[in-house]
């Protein structure tokens, strides 16, 4: 905190802020894995992309739901001809 430049100050701050999480990972002797995180990105990413011309965030909201919770799958409610 004590350089005089902007960017030094701004990631010491950022640092001090995230410090607890920081020092989880040392505690926790890297046994946490980053794969887990990066599987749920990308189911999230695909179902977001499949969900684009859903008119709502509650929409693509329920669509993650369904996606990620592995919820039943309602019958249809419109009979095609």
């Amino acid at each position: 905190m004590r350089s005089k430049l902007k960017p030094m100050k701004k990631v010491a701050k950022s640092l001090r802020r995230h410090r607890h999480l920081i020092l989880n990972w040392f505690r926790a002797k890297g046994t946490i894995s980053a794969g887990v995180v990066a599987g749920l990105n990308g189911v999230v990413k695909l179902t977001t992309r499949k969900a684009f011309g859903f008119r709502t965030a509650k929409g693509i909201e329920i669509a993650l739901f369904h996606v990620l919770g592995t919820l039943p799958e309602p019958e249809s409610t419109h009979r095609f001809c």
